[in-house]
């Protein structure tokens, strides 16, 4: 049995448990998986034993315990240094940690009205202005990596990244959702879909049965979002 242990959320729908998984998954490193039906009692029971913070994911190096996507991406970075986590150059670093940084803390009303659901689609969705709002400025943030930073890689910094790990349930959501984006944001999104990783996540997200109300559009739901 491997002393990696990862506890997650229904793939369809845990964003957060998705950037944990594909940074464990990103070590090459052996790991178990636990998955936890989210917003169910035994959700709630099993958690409290298995992660005091209550939340997804978790990860496990035998007895020590590392919650939070961001903390678990640094963890697996050091667990496996030899694979490619973040860019070399001054620059690319810089502005990689400040838009992992800046998903990690912000995005609220994209958050909000448009959470993860691999198996939905829908279009042409009136959008609030503080989901465009959110949506606008990642659009430019992935723009402007991929002009300055992608080099001749595919991904936000070239190579698959702790980056590309933060920002994956976002691709997930836009397309979810059907959102419009930039020429260079669309070939981003397209790179995610085709990682190797990403794709073994969502061919299981679409193998699931369960529903989380919360979050699932209403029936004939039309925008994302109060609309002004």
């Amino acid at each position: 049995m491997s002393a990696l242990k990862i506890i997650i959320g229904e793939k369809n729908y845990s964003s957060w448990s998705l950037r944990g998984w594909l940074a464990i998954h990103h070590t090459g490193l052996p790991f178990e998986e636990i998955q936890l039906p989210l917003d169910t009692p035994e959700f709630y029971d099993r958690i409290k034993t298995l992660n005091p913070s209550g939340t997804v994911p978790a990860l496990y190096d035998g007895d020590i315990l590392v919650w939070d996507s961001a903390a678990i991406i640094d963890y697996c970075a050091a667990l496996a240094p030899e694979q490619h986590w973040w860019p070399q150059d001054k620059a690319a670093l810089a502005f990689a940690r400040s838009i992992f940084a800046e998903m990690h803390s912000g995005f609220s009303q994209l958050r909000t009205h448009a959470p993860m659901n691999m198996r939905g689609r829908w279009q042409d969705l009136n959008i609030a202005s503080g989901v465009l709002a959110d949506i606008r400025r990642i659009d430019t943030l992935w723009s402007q990596a991929r002009e300055q930073f992608g080099g001749n890689g595919a991904f936000l910094f070239g190579n698959f990244s702790a980056a590309d790990m933060m920002y994956a349930p976002v691709v997930s959501r836009f397309v979810t959702y059907g959102v419009e984006l930039s020429t260079l944001s669309l070939a981003y999104t397209e790179a995610v879909q085709n990682y190797p990783a990403y794709q073994e996540w969502y061919e299981a997200a679409l193998q699931e049965k369960s529903i989380v109300r919360a979050d699932e559009l209403s029936e004939g739901a039309t925008c994302l979002g109060p609309l002004d």
